[in-house]
């Protein structure tokens, strides 16, 4: 004789999704509470856990939501655009300052190179077809000056011949040229120039001797007439008034030593009529 079928029951509230084993002899009618979730077949098709004697019912998630994609967009955004635009100035600060040492450094070699040429001025003379004498070249006037040294800047044998003079548009400009026994102005139109200091003006004065043994300096100084250098050379180069107020002025103080020719005698009666 056959078993009946046996009936288990719960509360409701512990068994909401009966569940029916059916066994050889009998079949018992369970929750599905009181089985692993792995073989829990309820119709909601959800994951049964037990917590604190009751069921709770989790969804499982499957990924995010548009609204947090959007969001986490929008945040990504935000932080790339703060980023660039710190490394936008960063950058913009480094080039600037970038520029401004290469500036100063190729204003710096400038100098150098006038100073040196200054220190190295030589009493060169050409004969003078005329006069039958052979006279001093040195051209100096406030704007201007023009002189020759035994420093070259292609560090050429012999003597270069050196014009600074300014450029009202671009600047301090420079011209270069051979010094031969002739006189050198011929060749410095011949010469090209270049762009020494740009934005720049130069202002040239000329220390020389009184016969009472006192010093001053005058804006100009013709080595023709006095057949001799300066004792030293003074050069303002200031900036032009489109250049800004970033430039500073820029200054040499050059010392010849040099001054006199070996086999020409100075004019000294020339000295007081040409201050």
């Amino acid at each position: 004789m056959g078993h009946p079928s046996e009936t288990l029951s719960f509360p409701a509230e512990q068994s909401p999704h009966p569940v029916i084993l059916r066994g050889a002899k009998r079949s018992r009618r369970i929750s599905c509470s009181s089985l692993p979730g792995r073989f829990c077949d309820c119709a909601q098709n959800d994951k049964c856990l037990r917590r604190r004697g009751s069921i709770q019912f989790h969804r499982v998630n499957g990924g995010f939501t548009l609204i947090e994609v959007l969001l986490a967009l929008a945040l990504t955004a935000t932080l790339l655009a703060l980023l660039s635009a710190a490394v936008f100035l960063v950058a913009s600060d480094w080039n600037r300052d970038s520029d401004r040492l290469d500036g100063d450094l190729e204003n710096s070699l400038a100098l150098l190179q006038i100073d040196r040429a200054l220190h190295g001025a030589f009493p060169h003379s050409w004969l003078d077809e005329e006069s039958l004498t052979r006279l001093v070249y040195f051209s100096g006037e406030s704007e201007a000056l023009s002189w020759v040294s035994t420093v070259s800047p292609q560090q050429r044998p012999g003597l270069a011949a050196w014009q600074l003079y300014n450029d009202e548009e671009q600047g301090v400009a420079l011209k270069l040229a051979p010094a031969f026994t002739d006189h050198p102005e011929e060749r410095f139109e011949e010469a090209e120039a270049s762009l020494l200091l740009p934005g720049y003006r130069a202002d040239f004065q000329y220390l020389y001797t009184e016969l009472d043994e006192s010093r001053q300096w005058i804006d100009e100084w013709h080595g023709e007439e006095r057949q001799e250098l300066p004792l030293a050379v003074h050069i303002l180069f200031e900036p032009l008034d489109e250049a800004g107020d970033q430039d500073e002025p820029l200054e040499i103080l050059a010392r010849i030593r040099n001054s006199r020719h070996r086999s020409i005698q100075p004019n000294v009666g020339l000295q007081g009529l040409l201050q």
